[in-house]
């Protein structure tokens, strides 16, 4: 009893909200109009919408393809993958209040996987920036609530991602197998059985 009652939010308790600020600011539509000749004769509004249209677009790739989306101008890679249940409890608070004793969420959907938005500078393309090794991404939240409606439906065809392992290995793994089948198909072309 002691311990569910550690899980029973404070209701009247002081409360703390991360400010959001708006990606797409009236600023950054004035500068985009300066800037792109085909968006000087659009409005703002205009402008707002074919951004938002272009990251439902790039949310939909990373959803459906299974090693995700390389973001334009070499600025990252995008995947969702699989990870295992995680080690800290998942509790849902609204059954723990009702039945005095704690309840975890299971993800029976997905056989107890959780899905993880990935994004990563690691390819050798992107050390021409500077400090891209400090860049971050943080999904919105219709991107959030995309990944979370598709992956249960889907969670098999992710890539496994091990928490003891570094994404970068995990792309280095990747490469060396494109190379290989590269070379491989190459030598297939220029392959002659009767030339010794």
């Amino acid at each position: 009893m002691k311990n569910a009652l550690k899980y029973t939010p404070d209701v009247k308790g002081p409360r703390f909200r991360k400010e959001s600020e708006y990606t797409v600011t009236n600023e950054m539509a004035r500068k985009i109009q300066k800037e792109v000749f085909a968006s000087t004769s659009m409005k703002l509004s205009d402008i707002k919408k074919v951004i938002e249209e272009y990251n439902k677009e790039i949310t939909n790739l990373v959803v459906t393809k299974r090693d995700g989306v390389e973001i334009p101008s070499q600025i990252g890679h995008l995947f969702v993958g699989t990870c295992s249940k995680p080690i800290n409890k998942n509790v849902d608070y609204l059954k723990t209040k009702e039945l005095k004793h704690v309840v975890q969420h299971r993800n029976w959907e997905s056989d107890n996987h959780l899905a993880k938005i990935f994004f990563t500078t690691f390819a050798s393309k992107y050390k021409k920036f500077k400090h891209n090794d400090l860049w971050s991404f943080e999904a919105d939240r219709t991107f959030k609530r995309t990944v979370a409606k598709m992956y249960p439906e889907n969670w098999k065809m992710y890539i496994q991602v091990d928490p003891y392992i570094k994404i970068s290995s995990l792309f280095r793994n990747k490469l060396y197998n494109i190379e290989r089948t590269e070379k491989d198909q190459e030598g297939l072309k220029t392959y002659n059985e009767f030339e010794f």
